[in-house]
C-alpha cells in the first residue's frame, strides 16, 4: 500500500474528530492559557515591587522541596522568571495531559469501541485515523502556545521569554502526542495506554526533580527537563525545543512502523487471560467498583501525599519566605490569626483539599463512563439495581475521598513533624484536613445529580471545581466579589488549624450533599440508560 493510499480520508476524519470534540478542545483551550494568565496575574499581584521578587528569590533558590515541585530556580529575581517557577512545570504537565487524552480517545478509545472498524469498512487508509488525531492535537498544541505566548506579551513581560515560554508547552505537548500514539500501537485497552503514557510522564517529572535539585544533568533525559532548558526569561535558547520536535517526530515515525505490525483492533502486546474465577467480592455491586476504581484511588492518594509533603516541609521556614512582603502577609494571614505558620498550614492544606476534588470528580464521572462504553448496561441485566449498581460507585467515591484527604494530611503533618514541628503534628494535621471531607461530598452531590438529571452536562462538575480552585488560590489576589467566592464550598469550612473549629459549616454541607445526592438518584431511576 502507497503512502497515498495509507492516508486516503485524513482530512475527512480530521473534520470529524474536530466536529465531535469540539466542545472538549475549547475547553483545554480556554483553561489552559487561563491557568497560566490567571497565575501570572496573581504573582504581579504578590510580588508587586522588586523587594519583593528579591525576598522571594532568595527564600526559593536553595528550597529543594519547592524546585522539585516547580522547576529550575531560573532569574527569579525577574518578574518573567517568578511566572515560569511558579507555572512552568504545572502547565507543562497539563498540556502533556491534554495531548494523553486527546490522543488515546480518538485512537486506541476508537478501536476499543469498535467505530474504527466501521471506519475502516470505508474506502479509508490505514493511518489516517491516527495521522487525524495528530493533526487536530498538534493544532491544539500550537495554540495553547500562541494564546500563552499573547497573554504574557499583554501582561507587558518580555517578548522573548514570553515566545519561548509558549513553544515550550507545544513543544511537550507535541512529544507526548507522539508517545501516546506509539503506546497506543501495544495495549488494546484505552485506559492501559493512558496509564502507560501517564507513568512516562511521572518519570519524566521524577527525572526532572531530581536533576533540577542536582546539577541539572540528569534533566536533559526528561521531556519536561528537555524543554525547561530552553530557558524562558533567562537567556532564551531555542534549540532544546528542536530536540523536543526530533523526539516527538521519532516517536511519530515509531507509531506507524509498530502499528504496521499490528491488526486493527489488537494491541503489539495481547491481553493475559483472567482467572478462571472471579473473587467473590466483584459479585457485588460495591467490590466491582472498587476494583475498577482502585488504581485511581491509590495514584491520587500518593499524589496528594507527595504535594503535602512538599507543603509540610517549606512550614518551618514560612516566615522566613514571607518576609516583609505585606501582600503575602495579607494572603497567609487571611484566617485571621497570629500565627503566619498555622495559616500557611491552613492555606496549604485548603489546596491539597481542592486538589483531593480531582478524585472525587473523577470516581463520580465513572458512572457516566460505564454508562456511555456499554458496560453498565450486563451489570444491569443481572438482579443488580440502578440503585445498587450507583451506590457501589458512589461508595467508592465517598469513603475514597476522605482516603485522599487522610493522605493529604499524613503527607503534611509528616514533613512539618521532621522538619521540625514535631510528630504531635500528624494526628492534628491529618485532622485539619478531613474537615473538608463534606466539601469533596457536595461536589459528588452535584455530579451525581447531573448524572441522573442532564448526564451530558457531568463535566460542567469540572468546571464547578476549577472555580473553587481560582477562588481558593486567587480570591485574595483578584479581589474577587463576595457573592462569587460564597459559591465556593471550601470557603465555608473552617480553615485549620488556623481557625476556630465548628461543626455547623461542615454539617450543612453533608446535608446538601445528600439532598442532592437523592435528587439525582431519583432522576436517574426515570430515564433511559445508555
Amino acid at each position: 500500500m502507497t503512502r497515498s493510499t495509507e492516508l486516503t480520508g485524513t482530512a475527512v476524519l480530521t473534520r470529524l474528530i474536530v466536529r465531535r470534540e469540539r466542545i472538549r478542545i475549547l475547553i483545554w483551550l480556554t483553561a489552559i492559557p487561563f491557568l497560566v494568565l490567571l497565575t501570572a496575574a496573581g504573582v504581579k499581584g504578590l510580588y508587586p515591587t522588586q523587594h519583593d521578587l528579591d525576598v522571594a528569590a532568595e527564600a526559593s533558590e536553595d528550597n529543594a522541596a519547592a524546585i522539585a515541585f516547580n522547576g529550575p530556580p531560573l532569574a527569579l529575581d525577574t518578574l518573567g522568571g517568578e511566572v515560569a517557577f511558579q507555572v512552568g512545570t504545572l502547565g507543562l504537565v497539563v498540556v502533556a495531559l491534554m495531548s494523553t487524552f486527546m490522543i488515546g480517545r480518538n485512537t486506541r478509545a476508537e478501536e476499543e469501541a469498535g467505530r474504527a472498524e466501521l471506519i475502516r469498512s470505508l474506502p479509508i487508509g490505514r493511518h489516517a485515523g491516527a495521522t487525524a488525531a495528530l493533526l487536530v492535537v498538534a493544532a491544539m498544541n500550537v495554540t495553547v502556545g500562541m494564546l500563552v505566548t499573547l497573554g504574557l506579551i499583554a501582561m507587558e513581560l518580555p517578548v522573548a521569554g514570553s515566545v519561548v515560554f509558549g513553544a515550550s508547552f507545544c513543544a511537550l505537548g507535541l512529544v507526548f502526542a507522539g508517545i501516546t500514539t506509539a503506546v497506543a500501537q501495544i495495549s488494546e485497552n484505552t485506559r492501559v495506554v493512558h496509564g502507560g503514557t501517564g507513568a512516562v510522564l511521572g518519570a519524566a517529572f521524577v527525572l526532572r526533580a531530581v536533576g533540577d535539585i542536582g546539577d541539572g544533568t540528569v534533566s536533559w533525559f526528561s521531556p519536561i527537563g528537555l524543554v525547561q532548558k530552553a530557558r524562558p526569561f533567562a537567556g532564551e535558547r531555542w534549540w532544546p525545543l528542536l530536540l523536543a520536535l526530533i523526539c516527538a517526530a521519532g516517536a511519530v515515525t515509531a507509531a506507524h512502523a509498530l502499528s504496521d505490525r499490528r491488526d486493527l483492533g489488537a494491541g503489539l502486546v495481547p491481553p493475559r487471560p483472567g482467572p478462571p474465577r472471579a473473587a467473590p467480592g466483584l459479585g457485588r455491586p460495591l467490590g466491582l467498583a472498587l476494583r475498577l476504581q482502585r488504581g485511581s484511588l491509590i495514584g491520587w492518594s500518593c499524589g496528594v501525599f507527595l504535594t503535602g509533603l512538599a507543603y509540610g516541609w517549606v512550614a518551618a521556614d514560612v516566615e522566613d519566605f514571607v518576609g516583609d512582603n505585606e501582600t503575602m502577609q495579607d494572603i497567609v494571614a487571611r484566617y485571621g490569626t497570629a500565627d503566619l505558620t498555622d495559616s500557611y498550614l491552613a492555606q496549604s492544606l485548603l489546596v491539597v483539599a481542592l486538589l483531593s476534588g480531582g478524585y472525587t470528580v473523577q470516581s463520580v464521572l465513572r458512572l457516566r463512563g460505564e454508562e456511555g462504553g456499554l458496560r453498565a448496561e450486563p451489570v444491569l441485566a443481572t438482579p443488580v439495581s440502578r440503585g445498587r449498581w450507583t451506590a457501589g460507585h458512589l461508595t467508592v467515591a465517598l469513603a475514597g475521598s476522605v482516603v485522599v484527604l487522610i493522605a493529604a494530611g499524613l503527607g503534611t503533618g509528616l514533613a512539618y513533624g521532621v522538619s521540625g514541628g514535631g510528630m504531635g503534628q500528624v494526628p492534628r494535621l491529618v485532622g485539619a484536613a478531613l474537615v473538608y471531607a463534606p466539601a469533596l461530598w457536595l461536589l459528588a452531590g452535584l455530579a451525581i445529580t447531573l448524572f441522573g438529571l442532564a448526564p451530558r452536562g457531568m463535566v460542567a462538575t469540572w468546571a464547578a471545581l476549577t472555580a473553587c480552585f481560582v477562588i481558593g488560590l486567587l480570591g485574595e489576589v483578584l479581589d474577587l466579589p463576595g457573592w462569587f467566592t460564597d459559591a465556593s464550598p471550601f470557603e465555608h469550612i473552617p480553615h485549620l488549624p488556623a481557625a476556630d473549629p465548628s461543626a455547623a459549616a461542615p454539617a450543612l454541607l453533608a446535608l446538601l450533599a445528600a439532598a442532592l445526592t437523592a435528587l439525582g438518584l431519583a432522576g436517574l431511576r426515570r430515564r433511559d440508560i445508555g
